[in-house]
């Protein structure tokens, strides 16, 4: 009897046929993967979440009927529950999108033009609960405009809140996480295991209330716990 985990199911959303093509064959040759169905528009890629539950959806963000941050919204933003992880990809790099898809709760972004590697990494990523910003994204993009965000949940805990919350360790990780490192340059720096990181990690997600690594990215920055942005 086989220990390996089930696969990650994985719901293709895009408006052009030929690109769902593509991803459906890249994504159905890996033998971790398995392809839940298709979506050319964001009320489809809603509803088909919805009914298929599927661990990663890849969202294109320019469709038909509801674009895919609007859709993203839907499935993932605040107070929705058991929600999907989304991976926004799209060929127009500009930093709005990139503010707005992880405003409406995608937990990672790439480009079109990415290789398919980086891709099939990019839906390992977010399935592991992990941020798909390279660190130098990261340190950029989200502090320029997490101070701007305005909490969309006011369960959100504010800067005291989690200093009381969390234990020196873990808000030190914390720290770490929303300056962009990695899991393993994090346990680099504190002198501990990558897995002492992912159960730091997973402590910290769930005494705050988040979902993944972006979300708390976005809330370090917004209450000043990253230097330089209090």
């Amino acid at each position: 009897m086989s220990d390996a985990p089930p696969p990650i199911r994985v719901l293709v959303c895009d408006d052009q046929a030929l690109v769902r093509t593509g991803y459906v064959t890249i994504f159905s040759a890996q033998p971790d993967m398995e392809v839940a169905g298709e979506a050319e528009n964001g009320h489809e890629a809603v509803q088909a979440a919805r009914r298929l539950r599927p661990d990663v959806v890849v969202m294109d963000i320019r469709m038909p009927l509801l674009d895919g941050i609007e859709a993203t919204r839907q499935l993932a933003g605040p107070g929705t529950e058991d929600a999907p992880k989304v991976l926004v990809v799209t060929t127009f790099n500009v930093d709005a999108h990139v503010y707005d898809a992880l405003r409406a709760g995608a937990s990672g972004f790439l480009l079109k033009d990415a290789p398919p590697a980086e891709l099939v990494n990019g839906i390992r990523t977010v399935a592991r609960g992990e941020a798909l910003l390279a660190p130098a994204v990261t340190r950029h993009l989200i502090g320029h405009f997490a101070r701007h965000l305005r909490p969309a949940d006011t369960s959100r805990p504010a800067r005291q809140d989690i200093v009381r919350a969390l234990t020196p360790r873990e808000l030190e990780v914390l720290q770490l996480i929303a300056e962009g490192l990695s899991n393993a340059e994090i346990a680099a720096a504190m002198f501990i295991t990558p897995e002492t990181v992912k159960t730091y990690v997973s402590r910290i997600l769930a005494k705050l209330g988040l979902r993944d690594r972006v979300q708390v990215v976005v809330l370090a920055h917004r209450v000043g716990l990253v230097p330089g942005t209090s």
